[in-house]
């Protein structure tokens, strides 16, 4: 491990996803996953590690001081080493890796596919928006595209031989893409239309990667109402293309211009115009006014995909500032500061750098179990026998993924600060990675919704689904879980995650009173502190959890630094994490709502 060079944490990936989760057990009763068992996805994240250290990780700075150019015509040409990394990427199957096999997919279980790209991205984030957004596309054309091309498009996008983008901002519409005005209108051509407007802000919008981009774009009919119920889908090529994928005549969906970011300087963010220098011909997919609903169907994914990309961020930087921590010496022991003579010592003995790297420890590790959790549930929900356990986990992920959108993106983003902390001075600088790690980590707690849109969605809509009902599914499970880990030996722990719980449903049911009486502000203000106290009392159940399956190895195999460790760390998040949950429990209840008075901000 190095202070310059990323490295995968394989040992708790491999705890999370086998120990903790058993995600090889409970996959291996599910039909499409029968064949495989955890050799096959040892050896497969192993190779994983292997792509993201030795391929990824070379071109992250690279691609972070180039970043992408963009000629007269519309064309962008990405970093140095980019192409390189995206053909190896196509050739091992790293594109699709949870898509079925017939169609160019890995068929990996989300779980697996979570824990690839943890270490995608944390090994070079803005390369790996490339074949996330690819992947994404790709699925949404598989599964409601025209059967005349879906398999053939999507297979191709799996194979790495086009791109995808996904095309929903509009400049002054936001995060409100009801207000999106782009327009498609049927021509003389059958099943074709002809869009116009302009997007913003979109990923991977052109590239040098593939030989052909496909661009899903949200856009408005003749007719079509106001707001997203009046938004349909288009499949809109960089190229036009025939039956059998043979590219044709250039399409009207030119690059206008490239935004120059914060961070992630390596992925294109474009503004595309639609028909601005040719026509632009679009195909419809699904319905025409159902293009809101056919993103929406993707829309758990997605966010469970950006969330994954924070928890990178998190593990990363974790990673980093050990590895720097044990390098840098500087300074005496405390007991011996005022002797001149004392041998200097490495920083990880200091007990401030010590908290940060217990706090950074405690949030990687756990995000991680979360991350892993999530895309477990994603899949049992999608794919067991069992109807009721299938409805009653779908409404868990919908429950809980805005939360974990949240507070993995929040975490991610504060945990690289904090390795810019670790390393002091040296940290704000180029010369290591964690200043890049800053940069690019801002960027997710603002798209796929902001994390204040996930608030509201929470507190909003899926905190009051059957009055509370996917809450209470929740909480019963989880107090089930803790009275489980108090009988493990872990009283205290158990109790104080349980009091918190308590806490939290006060605090919701104090939301739910404000929103009875109308008092929809006072309660929205609160949403985003809420999400936070929900997101972090997530996080502790995730620390005991691991905590037991800890003990459970210590007292069959014997204790190892790694697993104690882990009793270690729900020890520090239960005394020192947890109770920011309680804090945040008092100020929402507190009932102020100062920065609503009309004279402020005028």
């Amino acid at each position: 491990m190095s202070s310059t060079t990323y490295s995968a944490d394989l040992n708790d990936i491999r705890f999370a996803l086998f120990d903790q989760h058993r995600v090889h057990e409970k996959m291996g009763a599910l039909a499409p996953y029968a064949e495989l068992d955890r050799e096959i996805y040892e050896a497969t994240l192993e190779e994983a590690r292997r792509i993201a250290e030795e391929v990824l990780a070379p071109i992250n700075r690279v691609g972070d001081r180039q970043g992408c150019k963009l000629d007269s015509e519309g064309n962008v040409t990405t970093p140095t080493g980019y192409p390189e990394a995206w053909k190896v990427m196509a050739e091992g199957g790293w594109i699709g890796t949870t898509a079925p096999v017939e169609h160019g997919g890995g068929g990996l279980p989300f779980a697996i596919a979570t824990s690839i790209s943890e270490m995608f991205c944390g090994s070079s984030t803005a390369f790996t928006m490339y074949p996330g957004l690819t992947a994404g596309a790709a699925r949404v054309i598989l599964r409601y595209g025209d059967p005349a091309y879906n398999e053939l498009v999507a297979g191709k996008m799996f194979r790495g031989e086009w791109g995808g983008t996904m095309c929903l901002t509009e400049s002054g519409a936001g995060s409100s893409v009801g207000d999106n005005r782009s327009r498609a209108t049927p021509s003389d051509e059958p099943g074709v239309y002809l869009l116009e407007g302009e997007k913003i802000f979109i990923s991977g919008g052109d590239q040098d990667l593939t030989e052909n981009i496909i661009h899903l774009v949200l856009a408005r009919t003749p007719d079509a109402g106001p707001g997203t119920k009046g938004l349909s889908l288009f499949l809109v090529p960089k190229f036009e293309f025939d039956a059998e994928g043979k590219l044709g005549d250039r399409n009207g969906a030119h690059v206008l211009g490239i935004e120059h970011k914060m961070g992630i300087n390596g992925s294109a963010t474009c503004t595309l115009g639609l028909g601005a220098r040719a026509p632009c011909k679009g195909w419809l997919i699904g319905e025409e006014r159902q293009g809101i609903e056919l993103m929406f169907h993707m829309m758990n994914e997605a966010r469970i995909g950006v969330a994954v990309q924070g928890m990178g961020i998190a593990t990363a930087a974790y990673n980093f500032a050990l590895a720097y921590a044990k390098e840098r010496i500087q300074g005496t022991a405390l007991r011996d500061f005022k002797n001149p003579d004392a041998q200097r010592v490495a920083i990880v003995q200091h007990p401030d750098v010590r908290r940060m790297l217990m706090l950074l420890k405690v949030h990687a590790e756990t995000t991680r179990a979360l991350c892993a959790r999530l895309a477990l549930y994603a899949t049992l929900a999608e794919h067991s026998e069992d109807e009721g356990e299938r409805q009653r986990l779908s409404g868990r992920v919908d429950l809980l993924v805005p939360i974990l959108k949240g507070i993995c993106t929040d975490v991610g983003y504060e945990m690289a600060t904090m390795a810019v902390q670790v390393y002091g001075g040296y940290g704000y600088t180029g010369e290591f990675p964690v200043e890049q790690l800053v940069r690019d980590a801002k960027i997710m707690s603002i798209y796929e919704g902001t994390n204040g849109i996930q608030a509201l969605d929470l507190l909003g809509r899926k905190m009051r689904i059957g009055s509370g009902a996917l809450f209470i599914d929740w909480m019963q499970e989880t107090e089930s879980g803790l009275r489980a880990a108090a009988k493990a030996g872990f009283i205290p722990q158990s109790a104080a995650i349980s009091k918190t719980i308590q806490t939290l449903a006060a605090t919701a049911m104090h939301l739910a009173n404000l929103g009875r009486t109308r008092k929809i502000d006072a309660a929205m203000v609160q949403a985003t502190p809420f999400l936070r106290m929900f997101g972090t009392v997530l996080l502790a159940v995730e620390a005991i959890e691991q905590a037991v399956v800890a003990k459970r190895k210590i007292d069959a195999e014997g204790e190892t630094p790694f697993l104690k460790g882990k009793l270690l760390s729900l020890d520090f998040f239960v005394s020192s994490v947890l109770p920011q949950a309680v804090a945040l429990g008092k100020i929402i209840q507190s009932g102020d709502e100062s920065c609503m008075d009309p004279t402020l901000f005028t």
